[in-house]
């Protein structure tokens, strides 16, 4: 059985950026990326939803210190040369051997030390390409997550989403990283953002009405939800989205997205069966 969205401070947040919890759970966060094959997920999805756009500027929303963006312009960067990364979070820890990093990938690193909606607020519609965002919407609620998606709608042409899929077992995993090495504090917020993550279609349902998008939500792996939005262009007859590909569970099937033209209607994003009750 599902349970609904429960959004509670991380704390994370609340520590200065050179406390030592602090600076351990940050490398428990990178460690569950590498879990949730988070980077994989983005690149992939980018990669596939991304053709043909030849970004220039990409923003990453809540970036934090930047790896998770690094580990993907990695695998983009030999098709996606000369791109300007912004890295927004609320603190500006981003490493100079990380800025380095993307230096010698032919990408271009700035950072944004703002209130993320500061930050959208004072952006120019349509002045980047791609919005990624990963492992940061769950910290909103929904009314906060409206205004965000609608100023993302308004910036960019394509979105990419990764949070934790919000799921009894995903709750219990979490619990247990202390057995693989996570600190008090990372076992704190991966349970936290798995009770606050997402299922189903709910970020569609959260996206503008206006305009003419393409919608992409599903579960991607065991521990993953995956949401894409793209302005409206047509796919070639029968390729699936890039998310379904990856998120393949065993014993479940491929699953099948419809893409269409959002019409306006909050249930309006690629047509994906559910999964049964007992993977929830």
């Amino acid at each position: 059985m599902s349970f609904p969205r429960r959004v509670e401070p991380e704390l994370l947040d609340q520590l200065s950026a050179d406390d030592p919890r602090a600076i351990r759970a940050r490398r428990d966060v990178r460690r569950a990326n590498t879990l949730m094959m988070n980077a994989r997920i983005m690149a992939a999805a980018l990669a596939e939803h991304g053709a043909g756009l030849k970004p220039r500027t990409i923003v990453d929303l809540g970036s934090g210190d930047g790896q998770l963006m690094l580990r993907v312009a990695r695998r983009l960067a030999p098709r996606w040369p000369d791109v300007t990364v912004v890295l927004q979070d609320k603190q500006d820890i981003v490493s100079g051997a990380t800025r380095e990093a993307f230096a010698a990938l032919r990408w271009r690193v700035e950072t944004s030390a703002t209130d993320v909606f500061d930050f959208l607020a004072n952006a120019r519609p349509s002045s980047v390409d791609v919005v990624t965002s990963n492992l940061f919407l769950h910290h909103f609620v929904d009314d906060q997550l409206v205004r965000l998606l609608a100023s993302v709608a308004q910036l960019a042409r394509l979105a990419v989403v990764c949070e934790p899929r919000r799921a009894r077992y995903v709750v219990r995993a979490s619990r247990l990283l202390w057995a693989v090495g996570f600190s008090n504090v990372g076992v704190h917020e991966a349970v936290v953002s798995a009770r606050a993550g997402f299922r189903g279609k709910e970020l569609s349902a959260l996206w503008p009405t206006q305009g003419d998008w393409e919608l992409h939500e599903q579960a991607v792996g065991l521990f993953s939800h995956c949401f894409i939005a793209r302005r409206a262009s047509p796919l070639p007859i029968g390729e699936r989205s890039e998310c379904a590909r990856v998120a393949h569970i065993p014993g479940e099937g491929a699953a099948e997205p419809t893409v269409r033209p959002a019409p306006p209607h909050p249930d309006r994003a690629s047509a994906i069966r559910p999964l049964p009750d007992g993977e929830r």
